[in-house]
């Protein structure tokens, strides 16, 4: 008998299973048990044929091998290794002491190749915060794994390579330390900038705001007004992620099996753009067998843009509210829920009706007013009172474009205004466990954080005549502390609050 390590994954957080391997008298055969599906289940034959394949014996004998805890899922081909080191280990081809402590993932092919997998870095996360660990890994993953820091790790590329090294006892080369590398944003990364959107000053100063204090934006106008531009240039006025938020985002884009080989670490703040057609599932996460992490989530820390959002299935939207709220979207199933992060800034676009228009002084409109309110009736009550800034974006003459490009501003210029105001949040908020404005729950927001008399004033007589909702109190405020910020000031003061309240009214 013998036992080892690997790790199952539960959405983004991993769990230690041991994987124990009994060679005994019976019928000849292999038999798994401790809730595998379907291809775990088929890793006995590719165990089966990577051992054979390797030229090791395979033992003729019942091979019993339990994944403990038995209760836990445990899904996909990460186990493979484990389970043929066992084997091997019960059979007596590599010594059983050397494989108790390490941790082995990956899958097998019928050569004995050892492949890439999903999810590494959550996985060996999970299994280094039992202690010092020494993580087994394919080769095509030791960059991303080696991000964990204090973690041994030992990249294979055969598992002929594996056992000899288990015979051995040598050390194996150790994979290069992994550098931070950006994430590909939209199609022209690198490229964009804040400085080509020309003519709409309102639509640039509300994506600084919305940058600084990590707000949702809401953006309305015809097309070839430049929403789209506005809205891909966003990334580029955000800061890199701090380690502890990079480690977590890379880990979500492990899980979803996006990350790239040139870029095993994600430093700069994602940017994800589905299209209209996207599903719930697409959009929240979800899955029959195997739940995978939605949009929200691979835009957690980052920017999610959902352009023609009134063209997006109307239970889509709405699906999105709850996660505004909370940061974290939870997807039930028959066999259990799985949560996932999901903090991130919102940015809608849309059109004024279906014919695009509505406010085209060179041609007429062929909606009707019941068409019009149909179509922006799409995006619910609901789910604009949890947006922060709505800008209405217009389209420029000659002479407005001409006159507006003396004023327009790099994103490294804005991006260095956005730095300094989340400096001054970030010193504001020190020992609580928020670092933007846009993070205060209501609660401390009107205890510890509510502004002056003076500055409330506006909002309060808008609460009183049902202009403002409770909730979009909140949010007017938090957005008042991000103008303060950006303007150096210690508090809100009455330009920074009608200021704020006419960003969330959609007043131009």
């Amino acid at each position: 008998m013998a036992r080892t390590r690997s790790v199952a994954l539960v959405g983004v957080a991993g769990r230690t299973v041991e994987v124990e391997a009994d060679v005994g008298n019976g019928l000849t055969g292999i038999h798994l048990i401790g809730l595998p599906d379907t291809a775990l289940s088929e890793a006995r034959d590719r165990v089966r044929s990577a051992v054979v394949n390797s030229h090791y014996p395979w033992p003729d004998a019942r091979i019993t091998v339990s994944l403990f805890p038995a209760s836990l899922p445990k899904r996909g081909s990460q186990f493979d290794l484990a389970i043929a080191v066992a084997i091997l280990g019960a059979a007596g081809v590599v010594p059983a002491e050397r494989i108790a402590d390490p941790v082995f993932l990956g899958e097998l092919g019928l050569d004995g190749r050892i492949r890439p997998v999903r999810g590494v870095l959550p996985s060996v996360l999970g299994a280094a915060q039992h202690g010092e660990v020494t993580a087994v890994v394919p080769s095509g993953n030791a960059a991303e794994a080696s991000l964990v820091p204090e973690l041994k790790v030992v990249p294979v590329g055969h598992l002929r390579e594996l056992v000899e090294w288990l015979r051995k006892g040598e050390e194996p080369p150790q994979p290069e330390a992994a550098e931070p590398a950006q994430q590909p944003q939209p199609e022209t990364a690198g490229e964009v900038d804040l400085a080509e959107v020309v003519g709409q000053p309102v639509a640039r100063r509300a994506l600084e705001v919305c940058a600084a204090g990590g707000h949702n934006l809401w953006m309305l106008g015809p097309p070839g007004t430049g929403k789209t531009m506005l809205a891909e240039r966003l990334p580029t006025l955000l800061p890199r992620l701090d380690l502890d938020h990079s480690l977590e985002v890379t880990a979500i884009h492990s899980v979803a099996g996006t990350l790239t080989s040139n870029a095993p670490m994600l430093s700069r703040p994602p940017f994800v753009s589905p299209h209209h057609t996207a599903t719930t599932a697409a959009i929240i996460g979800g899955g029959s067998t195997v739940v995978r992490p939605g949009a929200v989530s691979l835009a957690h820390r980052g920017v999610l843009f959902m352009d023609e959002a009134p063209e997006f299935a109307r239970h889509v939207l709405d699906a999105l509210r709850q996660p505004l709220e909370s940061g974290r979207v939870t997807v039930s199933r028959a066999a259990g829920s799985v949560t996932f992060p999901a903090r991130f800034m919102l940015v809608l676009a849309a059109n004024p009706c279906p014919c695009a228009r509505a406010e085209d002084q060179t041609e007429r409109c062929t909606c009707t007013p019941t068409v019009r309110r149909r179509y922006l009736g799409r995006l619910s009550g609901p789910l604009l009172d949890r947006i922060d800034m709505k800008a209405t974006v217009a389209r420029s003459s000659r002479r407005e474009l001409l006159a507006d490009r003396q004023f327009v501003e790099t994103s490294e210029t804005v991006a260095e205004r956005v730095l300094l105001a989340r400096d001054r949040a970030a010193k504001r908020l020190a020992g609580t466990p928020w670092r933007l404005n846009a993070e205060i729950p209501s609660a401390v927001l009107h205890s510890d954080y509510r502004p002056p008399a003076a500055a409330m004033q506006p909002m309060t007589s808008c609460l009183d005549s049902g202009t403002l909702t409770a909730r979009g109190l909140d949010r007017v405020v938090r957005v008042a502390w991000t103008l303060a910020d950006l303007a150096g000031k210690d508090s809100p003061g009455q330009e920074e609050t009608h200021t704020a309240l006419g960003f969330w009214l959609g007043v131009k």
